[in-house]
C-alpha cells in the first residue's frame, strides 16, 4: 500500500507539473513575456514545482531533514544524472551566451548555503536573504529581456493555445491552478509515503530526501532535458538544470526556511553540500571556454552518482566497507573530476589555437 501511495504521488506531481508548466508557459506568452524569461524562469522554475511543494509540505510538518536533503539531492541528481544522461544520448554544446552568468551563479550559490549551514541551522534570515536573491535574478533576467528585439518576442506569440486573448487566458489559468492543485496532493503522498519506507529501511529522513525523494521530484527536469537532448536542442538540457538548481537554492530553501527554520544534519554540512558545490564546479569550465559535454564525460557524471548514492547508503547503514569505501571515493572522485576540468580547458585552447 506505502508503495502504491508512493507511486501515486510520483504520478500527481509528474502531471501537476505538466499542467503547470504548460498553462504558466503559454501565460506568459500571452502576456509577451520573453523567450529568455520563459527558458530560465518560467520553464525552469516550473520543472522544479514538485520540489517547491514536497520543501513546503515537509516545512509545515515539521520534517526538515526531507527538506534540506530534497533541494540537495535534487541539485545533485540534476548535474550528474541528468546531464550525464542527456550527454550520453547527444554530446551538449552550450551556449556562452546563456550560461556565462547562470552557471557560476548556481555554483557561488551552493558554497552560501554551505557558508549559512555552518550552525547547523538555515535560519527565516538565511532563507529571506536567498528569496531575496532570487527576486533580483529574476529582475535581471526581465531587465536583459526587454532589450531583445519585438521580432523575437512576435515569433513566441504563436505558441500553442490559440484562440481569443479572454478564452486562452482562461484555459491556461485553468491549467496552472489545477497543476497547483496536483502538486499540493502529490506532494502530501509522496511525503507521508517516503517517511513511511525511511522507517521500514531504518534509514533516516535526510537520506529519504537526498535519493527517493529528489530524484522523484526531478522527473520534470529528466524528461523536460531527455526530450531536449532527442529534439537536438542541447543548451535546453542543460540550461533547464541550471535554472532549476538556482531556483531550489533560492526559491525551494528561501520559501520553505522562511515558513519554518531548517535543521542541516551534520552529515549534510560535512557531505553533501561539498559533493553540491563540487558537480556545480565541474559545469564551470563550460560557461568558461564554450566547450563540449561529450559522452565519455556524461559516463562519468553517471558514475559519479552511482558512486554517491551507494556512499549514502552505506554511511546511513554504518557498513563495515564505509572506511575502504570513502579511501576509494577520495581517490577516484578527486583525480577524475580534476582530470574533466583540464580536459576541457586544454580543448577549448587547442581549437583556438586551431582557429586563429
Amino acid at each position: 500500500m506505502v508503495i502504491l501511495l508512493f507511486v501515486a504521488g510520483l504520478a500527481t506531481l509528474m502531471i501537476g507539473a505538466e499542467l503547470l508548466i504548460r498553462g504558466s508557459t503559454r501565460l506568459a506568452t500571452v502576456f509577451g513575456i520573453s523567450p529568455l524569461i520563459i527558458g530560465l524562469t518560467v520553464v525552469a522554475f516550473a520543472t522544479s514545482s514538485p520540489e517547491l511543494a514536497v520543501g513546503i509540505r515537509s516545512a509545515l510538518a515539521g520534517q526538515a531533514g526531507i527538506t534540506a536533503g530534497n533541494v540537495i539531492g535534487s541539485n545533485i541528481f540534476n548535474i550528474l544524472f541528468i546531464i550525464g544522461i542527456s550527454a550520453l544520448i547527444t554530446p551538449l554544446v552550450i551556449s556562452k551566451q546563456l550560461l556565462r552568468m547562470d552557471i557560476p551563479l548556481m555554483t557561488a550559490l551552493s558554497a552560501v548555503v554551505l557558508i549559512l549551514s555552518q550552525d547547523e541551522t538555515f535560519s527565516r534570515a538565511d532563507a529571506f536573504l536567498m528569496a531575496t536573491v532570487l527576486v533580483m535574478y529574476v529582475w535581471f533576467l526581465a531587465n536583459r529581456s526587454r532589450r531583445e528585439s519585438t521580432g523575437t518576442r512576435q515569433e513566441y506569440a504563436g505558441e500553442p493555445g490559440s484562440g481569443s486573448y479572454p478564452r486562452r487566458t482562461l484555459l491556461n489559468s485553468v491549467l496552472v491552478l489545477g497543476g497547483l492543485l496536483l502538486l499540493v496532493l502529490g506532494s502530501h503522498w509522496l511525503v507521508d509515503s517516503a517517511l513511511s519506507i525511511a522507517r521500514f529501511l531504518g534509514v533516516s529522513e535526510s537520506v529519504v530526501g537526498l535519493t527517493i525523494v529528489a530524484a522523484g521530484t526531478s522527473l520534470p527536469e529528466v524528461v523536460t532535458s531527455i526530450s531536449a537532448a532527442f529534439r537536438g536542442e542541447r543548451d535546453i538540457a542543460v540550461g533547464n538544470v541550471v535554472g532549476s538548481n538556482i531556483f531550489n537554492l533560492t526559491g525551494v530553501l528561501g520559501i520553505s526556511g522562511i515558513i519554518a527554520p531548517l535543521d542541516i544534519s551534520p552529515g549534510i554540512i560535512g557531505f553533501d553540500l561539498p559533493v553540491m558545490i563540487a558537480a556545480a564546479a565541474v559545469c564551470l569550465p563550460v560557461c568558461f571556454t564554450g566547450g563540449i559535454i561529450s559522452r565519455k564525460e556524461g559516463i562519468l557524471l553517471l558514475v559519479y552518482y552511482a558512486v554517491y548514492t551507494l556512499y549514502l547508503i552505506l554511511a546511513d547503514s554504518h557498513h563495515d566497507s564505509l572506511p575502504v569505501f570513502s579511501s576509494i571515493m577520495l581517490v577516484f572522485v578527486i583525480p577524475l573530476t580534476t582530470v574533466i576540468l583540464t580536459k576541457t580547458v586544454l580543448r577549448e585552447i587547442q581549437n583556438r589555437k586551431k582557429s586563429s
